[in-house]
């Protein structure tokens, strides 16, 4: 399986020992300002045309499928200037009782600094091989992202975590939306940018300015939080990219509809150059974006080419959704 482990995404089958059966999750789903939500993200317009896709930076990661840098085309399209809220996902959830699967399952990942101290009780003895700082937590659920004890009432601008692949089309399908295919949101995110290595330019912090929620200090034990967090920040606390996109590089990744390959791509062919949706069969889907937990060091996936993929059955702590209209 292509599927990449580590601060970037885990699967709950990386997860041993781990039940694997849905189960009812403790606590509830209220949340404070759930009946005021905030707006709805305004749409962005981006225009049908090409871009360059992909990157071959010798600081990117070859085997995760970057390259080649090729030219692709997109049909006309409308996407969200942000993330989904907490406050969105919350409206949804008032108009239609759904459930996400963290919350059938009983169980979601919740990174070691993010548990809630109420919820250490409900952290499995299971660890995911090579990254230990996931922690499975009974109860950690979008409403509860530390666990039980902890809430949203106060994160109601902030990314809408631990939903799965099938809790981001449902939600996408109530808004009469849909994800981005990997090359839309990879144009989008690039704001009119060619070649550049983030959405603002090639320089992390130019003028010493942090531009986006990544790690800083020695992951994953110390973040200085120079950036001014240490988990999600709200979705729109750094400037826009030049189409008027926020946080198109950390914070938190966002799903996308593709079926993640390390080479379908590679084949030069319509299908992968003119409005390319993916190849039609895998096992895991592409996330992008990066999230609060890339470090140079070890996952700097925050770049705009940057990719990496989870199954979709997986629901984490630094994982959200972006939507697209069609045009």
């Amino acid at each position: 399986m292509d599927t990449v482990t580590g601060c970037c995404g885990t699967g709950r089958g990386d997860l041993p020992g781990a039940p694997t059966d849905a189960a009812p999750a403790p606590g509830t789903r209220t949340v404070a300002g759930a009946a005021d939500p905030s707006p709805r993200s305004p749409l962005v317009e981006v225009p049908a045309g090409s871009f360059w896709m992909g990157s071959e930076d010798p600081d990117g990661f070859p085997a995760d499928g970057e390259g080649p840098v090729r030219q692709v085309s997109t049909r006309a399209f409308a996407i969200a200037a942000h993330a989904v809220t907490n406050a969105d996902f919350a409206e949804f959830v008032e108009a239609t009782a759904y459930r996400t699967d963290a919350e059938r399952f009983g169980w979601s990942f919740v990174f070691h600094l993010l548990v809630h101290p109420r919820a250490r009780r409900h952290v499995m003895a299971e660890r995911v091989p090579g990254a230990p700082w996931w922690r499975a937590v009974r109860g950690a659920t979008w409403f509860a992202p530390g666990g039980p004890g902890s809430d949203v009432a106060r994160l109601a601008d902030h990314p809408v975590v631990h939903v799965s692949h099938a809790d981001a089309l449902a939600y996408a399908g109530w808004r009469g939306a849909r994800l981005p295919t990997e090359a839309e949101w990879e144009r989008a995110a690039r704001g009119g940018l060619e070649g550049a290595v983030y959405p603002w330019g090639d320089e992390l912090t130019p003028g010493g300015e942090h531009r986006a929620n990544i790690w800083q200090g020695r992951f994953p034990e110390d973040n200085t939080e120079a950036d001014g967090w240490l988990g999600t920040a709200p979705v729109d606390a750094f400037a826009p990219n030049g189409w008027g996109l926020y946080g198109t590089s950390g914070n938190v990744w966002e799903w996308t509809g593709d079926l993640f390959s390390a080479t379908y791509h590679r084949h030069d062919k319509p299908a992968t150059r003119q409005d390319p949706r993916g190849p039609r069969y895998g096992q895991a889907r592409v996330v992008r974006g990066g999230s609060y937990l890339c470090h140079h060091s070890y996952c700097n996936r925050y770049r705009v080419a940057a990719r990496t993929s989870v199954t979709d059955d997986s629901s984490l702590g630094h994982t959200g959704l972006r939507v697209v209209v069609e045009r």
